[in-house]
């Protein structure tokens, strides 16, 4: 690579790492290509060099938030190796939860695919990933399931989401009275899994 190349890639990292911060302080909808350039010191023109579309930016930015998701993910499943699927689930569900409430900025736009060209910069390979977790940990926990584990596992997703939505909004504190997810966490599993062996 040679000098021009390695400051075109600084750009374009410059422009995503601006990206990242700017949703994760005023959320996703301050990530407009205009405000992007105007911070990382760059004309209103120079992300078009990088990313034709204001989409394909929007990508970018998504997949550096799926890859921090990922890390997430991968230290709570991977802690306890000896525990059993469920408990990795709980522990899969409490991470992205986690991730949720600390990065809601970056949490909405990930999933925003109207917003987002998921086949495009390595989005899906970055994405899909944490669902085949999601459904292996299911398959594991549920082998005798009649669904099958990617509907189960795809469902269970859905749920969690929407607690971290919710959850997010404070609509689901306040119908529940919960002061934290603990149970709704466990209320879903048990819907999506079966009552926990005792």
């Amino acid at each position: 690579m040679n000098e021009r190349d390695d400051q075109e890639a600084g750009l374009r990292a410059r422009l995503v790492d601006v990206g990242v911060e700017l949703v994760a302080t005023r959320g996703v909808q301050a990530l407009t290509l205009r405000e992007i350039a105007r911070r990382a010191g760059v004309s209103h023109g120079a992300p078009r060099r990088y990313f034709p579309t204001h989409v394909s930016l929007l990508s970018a930015i998504a997949r550096r938030g799926f890859g921090e998701l990922a890390v997430e993910v991968g230290k709570a499943v991977g802690e306890g190796p000896d525990e059993d699927a469920r408990a990795r689930l709980r522990a899969l569900s409490r991470a992205y939860l986690g991730f949720a409430v600390t990065h809601r900025g970056m949490f909405e736009l990930m999933f925003r695919h109207d917003l987002l060209e998921s086949d495009r910069l390595g989005l899906r390979e970055t994405s899909l990933p944490l669902f085949d977790v999601l459904a292996g940990l299911v398959a594991e926990a549920r082998p005798a399931s009649g669904a099958g584990a990617r509907v189960v596992a795809g469902a269970l997703w859905a749920n969690l989401h929407g607690i971290a939505q919710l959850w997010g909004w404070g609509s689901l504190r306040l119908a529940t009275g919960a002061e934290d997810v603990e149970a709704l966490l466990d209320a879903a599993l048990d819907a999506h899994l079966g009552p926990e062996a005792s």
